[in-house]
């Protein structure tokens, strides 16, 4: 129990940077790219509880965010 929680720790914070990165970023640079889950100890892939990642489009910044995602993530 206590791995899963550290993934689960370790992916929140590395969403974090990585959020707080694209909003710093330059407004016509390329944003980063989004960091890959840490495996799980039972070797299942991580599932998002906010759904697959929607396709990138001029609203959403170019990296692929929704409402439903952002709500998901942070929930």
């Amino acid at each position: 129990m206590t791995d899963h929680l550290l993934a689960a720790t370790v992916d929140h914070l590395a969403a974090a940077n990585w959020m707080f990165a694209c909003v710093n970023a330059a407004e016509d640079g390329d944003a980063p790219d989004a960091p890959e889950p840490v495996p799980r100890p039972d070797g299942k892939p991580y599932a998002d509880p906010a759904g697959p990642a929607e396709p990138a489009d001029a609203d959403s910044g170019g990296i692929g965010l929704s409402p439903e995602r952002l709500v998901g993530f942070f929930g």
